[in-house]
């Protein structure tokens, strides 16, 4: 999915539950990744998506209008063929977060994985996507 021809899709809306809506609905309608998200003050929130163009393209399009009927959106992007250092920007956020979770993880007794751990060991890492570059 992610060759020559890929995009960078941005969603921003005011409230994370605007944000999940928009990103669901973006997932469903076309053959995306929604890689990361990124939280701000007052409540706002970005997700990132990839793919290619088209299918970003489509997917930004259903994920405005979701978040429009469930909240706010801010505002959206889609930026084909992003030059490779935005991209790198977008997937070091990603590792940041992921990071950041394992180390909060670390402190804790062996437990079960939650189901957000389980979620992340089927989604691709950054490493992952960007060898599919």
């Amino acid at each position: 999915m992610l060759e020559n021809g890929y995009a960078l899709g941005m969603i921003e809306t005011v409230g994370f539950p605007a944000l999940v809506a928009a990103t669901d609905a973006a997932a469903k309608a076309a053959d995306v990744r929604c890689v990361t998200y990124q939280g701000a003050d007052a409540g706002i929130v970005t997700i990132y998506i990839v793919g290619d163009v088209a299918s970003v393209s489509a997917a930004v399009a259903v994920g405005e209008a979701e978040a429009r009927r469930i909240g706010q959106l801010r505002h959206s992007r889609v930026i084909p063929r992003p030059d490779r250092s935005v991209m790198q920007m977008v997937l070091q956020q990603l590792e940041k977060e992921k990071t950041k979770q394992a180390s909060k993880g670390t402190g804790k007794a062996a437990e079960k994985p939650s189901a957000d751990k389980q979620k992340n060991a089927s989604s691709p890492t950054a490493t992952q996507i960007s060898k599919e570059e």
